[in-house]
C-alpha cells in the first residue's frame, strides 16, 4: 500500500533538487482506473492531497492500462506550449511518452527524467537519451512510502512530477502510440496549416490527403507496422477530434 503524503513529499524534494530556481505548479498522477471511471481508495486519497491531480485512464479487460499515455503525452506539450513550466521531473521508463518530452523540450522544456532503481533495466534506452538529466530513487527511498499490502500484492507507484507526473514502464499499447504521434503532428502544424485544414472541412471531412498520407507514415514508424483498419479509422478521428480541440483554443 502506498502512504500517499510521504510519496508527494518525496516528489517535492526530488522537484526542488532538479529545478531549484523553481516553484511547484503542481503534481500530476496518472493511473489506470480498473472497471469504468471511478477510483480506488489510494488514487482517491492522492487526489484529495494539495498541489496533486489526478488523471485517469481505464484498464480494460485484459489488465492493459488503455489512454493513460494519450493523457501524459497532451499535458506534457499543452503546459510547454503555454509556457506554464519551465522543468519537468517525469518518473517513468515509457518509449511512448517520448515523443511528448521530444516536443516539450522543443518549447524549452527541460525534462529530468525519474527512475526506480534499477531503472536501467525499466527505462528506454530512447527515453533515457532524450532527457536533459536521469536520477532514480533506490530501496531507501521507496520504502519510505510504499509498502507490501496484507494480500501480499504491492501497489506500483505510476507517476509523479512537479510539473508533469508521469507513470513507470508499461506494455507499449498501439493506440495511445498512435493518439501521442497524432497529438505531436497536429502540434506541429502551422497556423497556415490549420487555415486550409479549415477550408477543407468547408466542402469536405475527414484528414486532408496530403496529411493523411503523413500521418499513416509517421504511425506506421511509430508501432513498428501498417496500420489495421480500426487503427487507421482511430487515427483519422483523433486528428479530427485534436484539431477541432485545438480551433477551439484558438477563438
Amino acid at each position: 500500500m502506498i502512504d500517499a503524503p510521504k510519496a508527494i513529499d518525496e516528489l517535492r524534494t526530488i522537484s526542488s533538487a532538479k529545478a531549484p530556481h523553481c516553484s511547484l505548479l503542481r503534481i500530476y498522477w496518472y493511473d489506470g482506473a480498473i472497471g469504468g471511471s471511478r477510483p480506488t481508495t489510494d488514487q482517491a486519497s492522492l487526489a484529495n492531497l494539495d498541489d496533486v491531480k489526478l488523471r485517469l485512464g481505464f484498464v480494460n479487460n485484459s489488465g492493459q492500462q488503455k489512454g493513460v499515455d494519450s493523457l501524459i503525452v497532451t499535458d506534457l506539450i499543452e503546459l510547454a506550449r503555454l509556457k506554464s513550466i519551465s522543468d519537468a521531473v517525469l518518473l517513468s521508463g515509457d518509449e511512448d511518452v517520448r515523443v511528448g518530452v521530444q516536443i516539450a523540450q522543443n518549447y524549452g522544456v527541460r525534462v529530468h527524467l525519474l527512475g526506480i532503481a534499477p531503472s536501467r533495466g525499466s527505462q528506454s534506452h530512447q527515453l533515457l537519451q532524450e532527457a536533459d538529466t536521469t536520477s532514480e530513487w533506490d530501496s531507501a527511498v521507496i520504502a519510505a512510502f510504499l509498502a507490501i499490502r496484507d494480500t501480499g500484492t504491492a501497489q506500483r507507484l505510476r507517476v509523479a512530477t512537479p510539473t508533469v507526473a508521469l507513470k513507470p514502464s508499461a506494455n507499449n499499447i498501439a493506440e495511445s502510440e498512435i493518439e501521442a504521434t497524432v497529438e505531436a503532428f497536429v502540434v506541429a502544424l502551422t497556423e497556415t496549416d490549420m487555415q486550409g485544414v479549415v477550408a477543407y472541412w468547408q466542402n469536405a471531412r475527414g484528414v486532408p490527403a496530403d496529411f493523411d498520407r503523413k500521418l499513416l507514415a509517421k504511425c506506421r514508424d511509430a508501432i513498428g507496422r501498417n496500420l489495421e483498419n480500426d487503427e487507421t479509422k482511430k487515427m483519422r478521428s483523433c486528428f479530427q477530434k485534436i484539431v477541432k480541440k485545438r480551433l477551439c483554443g484558438q477563438s
